[in-house]
């Protein structure tokens, strides 16, 4: 279960947060305040402790901070720990070259979906993090476990959703057979999830939850069965998503290339199949191993527990 936020961390994770995003520019603390919208004497606070850890430095003749070194070492840190996120975007600029299109790779970590790598136009922010919870985040356990697969799913739903059992152990089942997913998603789908991102169920009003369950009910998106897809027809199509593994065969990341187009079955094979092909390529640089093909779909017995999923209605 996720703890109750503190509202002076939030603060110290937006100072960061700004500094980072201004890649190495440094600020005067009436800057930084006004910015922020701070108060001067928080701010100073904060700018105070940051820097005392190493995290920022202080130029006293310019009377202005910015990063410090500190964060070098947590930057060292965090990489290793995610060093498969480089191998994967080598992967990804070959797609986006190919493609020409935004190409991501996310991972689960923690009670958050987090972006580690994106590549091409329209680049998805690397860091962006959404709750890990129903509806989002069907494809971080989609080719893992069926114990990873129930983990998620008996999880408290951001929004409260309706279940179609047999519809999410048929999108199991291809997914898994076919090695990708495809997901159709609507403009307005888009911007729901967008505004979703960050957001644990409680911490939006019960009314605003109630009205963007019945949003995403009414809305046209879905996970693209076998039988939906013709070669010579188009579909709109959201993007592509297909898995990496480690060396223990467990699902470790995603990969997902964007379409937001109309393209025919035969144009999303051919996609599916070269997305699949570089997270293979992944999978096999960083030591990884696929698991075997045949792996069922869950059973769902627990499907009438208390955690309501939609119809497959998944951003990530």
């Amino acid at each position: 279960m996720v703890s109750r936020r503190s509202a002076p961390t939030v603060r110290v994770v937006q100072v960061l947060d700004f500094f980072v995003e201004q890649r190495g520019k440094c600020f005067g603390l009436s800057e930084l305040a006004r910015a922020l919208d701070l108060a001067k004497p928080t701010c100073l606070g904060i700018l105070t402790e940051l820097t005392a850890g190493g995290y920022l430095v202080r130029d006293a003749d310019a009377r202005t901070y910015g990063l410090g070194p500190a964060l070098i070492a947590a930057g060292r840190v965090a990489q290793d720990s995610f060093a498969i996120s480089a191998l994967a975007r080598v992967e990804l600029e070959k797609l986006t070259a190919r493609y020409r299109t935004t190409c991501t790779a996310s991972a689960v970590v923690g009670d958050q979906i987090m972006v580690l790598e994106s590549t091409g136009p329209g680049m998805v922010k690397v860091g962006a993090a959404y709750h890990f919870a129903p509806p989002v985040g069907l494809m971080y356990v989609l080719w893992d476990t069926d114990v990873a697969f129930d983990s998620w799913l008996s999880r408290p739903a951001t929004v409260p959703l309706q279940q179609d059992e047999a519809r999410l152990r048929q999108v199991v089942a291809e997914c898994r057979a076919r090695g990708y997913l495809v997901e159709s998603l609507t403009a307005a789908g888009r911007r729901l999830y967008s505004l979703l991102a960050g957001f644990a169920a409680r911490d939006l009003p019960d009314d605003l939850r109630e009205l963007v369950g019945e949003l995403v009910t009414s809305l046209g998106e879905r996970v693209y069965l076998g039988t939906e897809l013709r070669p010579r027809k188009e579909h709109p199509v959201s993007l592509l998503a297909a898995p990496t593994y480690g060396g223990d065969g467990r699902q470790n990341m995603v990969l997902t290339m964007y379409v937001g187009a109309s393209i025919t079955g035969a144009e999303i094979d051919r996609r599916g199949t070269a997305l699949v092909a570089a997270a293979d390529a992944v999978t096999a640089a960083s030591g990884g191993k696929r698991p075997p093909e045949s792996t069922p779909a869950p059973t769902l017995e627990h499907a009438s527990g208390s955690a309501p999923v939609a119809n497959n209605r998944n951003v990530f």
